[in-house]
């Protein structure tokens, strides 16, 4: 969802250091850049092991949460991003189903899919928070090809992140990476094909790929 559907990457880079600065501890670029597609109790537990801070996971996750949440409803120019909303369209009309798995809290992706008026065109919404390990580790795509009742052969993943990638390509399906002006410089080598709007994408091109 964050990169690929709606800009969030900006917000959540924002009060990710808003939040760091509040603990006294120094993220450099490179280091934030390996977050990219982790959950984000996944993302304390290794900051807590990087600079040996002595919080609660869930309590450094609400902290965060609060400061996200309090720039997601202050952003009036918070949009999906170029073409995403064609797409959807055009996939759900033409049969194609449409499940969310993001690294996303759930409460967020409720906070995104309300306010877009997305939830008539997903059938599921997976959260990275109902799994103990983040991607790269496949386990939330393949519960969400399991919630579709489609062989992982039949589905395609849309990624922007190296560790979204490797996980859709761990767990068998092919993957389309998404090269995202907003998202931190990350590596879509792996990914079956790569994009740079998603007016490339279309309900026709989509059933070739599978």
């Amino acid at each position: 969802m964050d990169g690929v559907i709606v800009d969030t990457e900006p917000l959540h880079h924002f009060a990710y250091h808003k939040h760091f600065k509040h603990l006294n501890i120094d993220v450099t670029p490179e280091l934030y850049a390996t977050f990219t597609g982790l959950s984000t109790k996944n993302t304390y537990q290794r900051l807590i092991d990087a600079f040996a801070l002595e919080h609660e996971v869930q309590d450094l996750v609400r902290s965060k949460r609060d400061f996200f949440n309090e720039v997601f409803d202050t952003d009036e120019e918070l949009a999906l991003l170029p073409g995403v909303f064609d797409l959807i369209k055009d996939l759900y009309s033409n049969g194609i189903q449409l499940v969310l798995a993001s690294s996303a809290s759930k409460e967020t992706i409720k906070r995104v899919f309300d306010r877009f008026e997305l939830h008539q065109y997903f059938t599921h919404t997976v959260s990275g928070e109902d799994f103990p390990q983040s991607k790269p580790h496949p386990a939330i795509f393949l519960k969400a090809a399991e919630l579709s009742g489609t062989p992982v052969t039949k589905c395609i993943v849309i990624e922007d992140s190296t560790n979204g990638i490797k996980a859709s390509k761990a767990a068998g399906i092919f993957c389309v990476g998404y090269k995202s002006a907003n998202t931190v410089p990350q590596n879509l080598g792996e990914a079956d094909m790569v994009i740079n709007h998603f007016d490339e994408l279309n309900t026709e091109k989509v059933r070739q790929l599978v």
